[in-house]
């Protein structure tokens, strides 16, 4: 990265409108090139980047940009059309009002001469891999990688010498993610972006961690930056070890000095009491004998204060950051147990039994999401599972066998789909964790997958996932994208009895790193069946997904994690 700084920040505070402080006194510097900013959830990532826009106005201290700016937010307004997106919306408007034969002078000045708007911005977005979109569709009409492209295209046509990005490839497939990150690569002038998908972070030039209130920049993408940061962490935990130790050496050798001068202040008391010699003289003694004693203690305590300051100083270096560790309930499900299968018209199935891990791929706007509530439906409206029903005939994937106690289909793309349950105990983790009631307290919400246990086991079981006190009463509308997180893990972790299959949609989406790797942790000596929907690689990769499948026009087929898109032509439906 070149020198340059493009952004700079110095003593940047910001509080909201109720007096609640966002930041405070942070000093930084971007240089030109790709930055990623990364930080927990509520750590003022977001706010940072509006503020940085100009879309928000700072309390204290001072932003200095070096050119103009572009912000693509984090949801865009479902209202706005592609043409506002792509920047052309007010020439549009004007050069069709001219053709409907409006001769208002305020019109042509609008148009600037640009009478090949239309097809110019049309030409554009068929290079950025959007042939075909209408200039007119606004933003809740396409899908999301359409929208983020689009918004790009125009962030490019303007011209801005900073653009700043707010987790562009939230929900985002894969074909999308991979069109994105080469936007990314060519990108001109200074980025900023705030992600949590590690593919993404490195393409970095950089990496720049919002922690603690202050900033601190890394020249080198993500996965360096956690394996210096990982480093440093080991170095520190040496250090805090070695201080420990040097700390107790001190406190022992301060034990045994006062020991050894109470027993000469003993030995004084006795020879003073039974010699003969005048006791001017050993008055003098005991009095020397006390001044050099105090200088020996002050010695020592000079000794034992510094080791204190030294621990002190090398455990500041620890990151010790106040995190959730859990281990999910073992709900004993054995090889052969049939738990559930997904269907579709064209023979294709997926039969999930025994522990497996199931990735469940395919485009935005193809139903996935639909056929994982099918799914979750069918397993509501199941009778409770027996310990038996081995899938005898047909192995763990294939063509699929007679329906279960429930059955639901639907049409799903181009192709039907079904989906059936031979389990009633099926957890999910819906996208955007929408399944939460935002008019909810924290510890209703949770207290409603367990409704037998009582308030205090279920208070004890929410400061697990650091909701304590007061906070068990904060309403789920309330809190951020990691604390909503928090909220779905524990109603999963308290259910009772523990869920055979977790149904994962998205669960990447909105969690910062921390959040992410609580998650993985939690599921990797989970002993029941996953099924997840995932664009994050890296994620699944981390999951030791073992079989993964593709829902596309031409029904459910066989596919790799990281393999081609899936809407392209794959194997025949059915095989593993």
């Amino acid at each position: 990265m070149a020198s340059i700084h493009s952004v700079v920040l110095a003593g940047l505070s910001h509080a909201w409108p109720d007096g609640t402080p966002s930041l405070h006194g942070i000093d930084a510097a971007f240089g030109t090139g790709r930055t990623g900013l990364i930080g927990a959830n509520g750590s003022g990532k977001s706010t940072l980047l509006r503020l940085i826009a100009g879309a928000l106005r700072p309390t204290a201290g001072t932003i200095s940009v070096a050119g103009s700016v572009g912000l693509l937010p984090q949801r865009l307004d479902p209202r706005r059309t592609v043409a506002d997106l792509v920047g052309v919306r007010e020439h549009l408007v004007a050069l069709r009002a001219i053709e409907a034969g409006d001769t208002d002078p305020r019109l042509l000045e609008a148009l600037e001469e640009d009478w090949l708007v239309e097809s110019r911005a049309e030409a554009a977005l068929a290079g950025a891999g959007l042939d075909g979109l209408d200039l007119d569709r606004r933003v809740a009409e396409v899908s999301g990688g359409e929208a983020v492209r689009a918004a790009l295209l125009g962030m490019r046509r303007a011209g801005h010498d900073i653009v700043l990005l707010d987790e562009p490839t939230n929900n985002l497939d894969a074909g999308s993610r991979a069109r994105l990150h080469e936007d990314i690569l060519t990108w001109p002038g200074t980025l900023i972006v705030v992600s949590h998908d590690v593919a993404l972070l490195d393409l970095m030039d950089a990496t720049a961690e919002l922690r603690e209130g202050t900033i601190s920049l890394f020249g080198g993408p993500y996965s360096a930056f956690r394996a210096h940061t990982q480093r440093e962490q080991e170095a520190a935990e040496q250090a805090v070890r070695t201080a420990e130790q040097h700390l107790r050496r001190e406190k022992e050798q301060r034990i045994a000095a006062e020991t050894a001068l109470a027993r000469r202040r003993r030995y004084a008391r006795t020879d003073f009491e039974n010699t003969r010699r005048p006791k001017t003289i050993m008055k003098q003694r005991g009095s020397m004998a006390q001044v050099s004693a105090g200088k020996l203690r002050g010695e020592l305590a000079g000794k034992f204060d510094a080791a204190e300051h030294d621990l002190a100083e090398q455990t500041s270096r620890l990151r010790t950051a106040d995190r959730i560790r859990i281990a999910l309930p073992d709900p004993e499900v054995p090889a052969g147990r049939r738990l559930a299968e997904l269907r579709d018209a064209r023979g294709g199935a997926i039969l999930i039994q025994g522990p497996e891990r199931i990735a469940l791929r395919g485009p935005n706007g193809i139903g996935k999401t639909r056929l994982l509530r099918a799914l979750v439906a069918a397993g509501a409206r199941s009778e409770p599972a027996s310990a038996e029903g081995a899938h005898g005939a047909h192995g763990a994937h294939g063509a699929h066998g007679a329906d279960g106690p429930d059955g639901t289909t639907g049409r799903v793309g181009a192709a039907a789909v079904g989906a059936s349950a031979w389990t009633d105990r099926i957890g999910h983790l819906a996208q955007g964790l929408g399944d939460l009631d935002p008019g909810a307290s924290v510890l209703d919400e949770v207290r409603a997958a367990a409704p037998s246990a009582d308030v205090e086991s279920v208070r004890a079981h929410l400061a697990r996932f650091l909701f304590r006190g007061e906070d068990a009463h904060r309403s789920i509308g309330g809190l951020s994208g990691g604390e909503r997180f928090r909220v779905a893990l524990a109603r999963l972790l308290l259910a009772q009895p523990p869920h055979q299959l977790l149904v994962l949609d998205e669960p990447t989406n909105d969690l910062d790193l921390d959040s992410i790797a609580v998650l993985v942790e939690a599921l990797e000596d989970y002993r029941g069946a996953l099924l997840v929907v995932s664009h994050d690689a890296a994620f699944l990769d981390r999951l030791g997904i073992t079989a993964a499948y593709a829902l596309g026009p031409q029904g459910l087929v066989s596919a790799e994690v990281a393999g081609p898109d899936p809407g392209a032509p794959g194997p025949r439906p059915g095989g593993r």
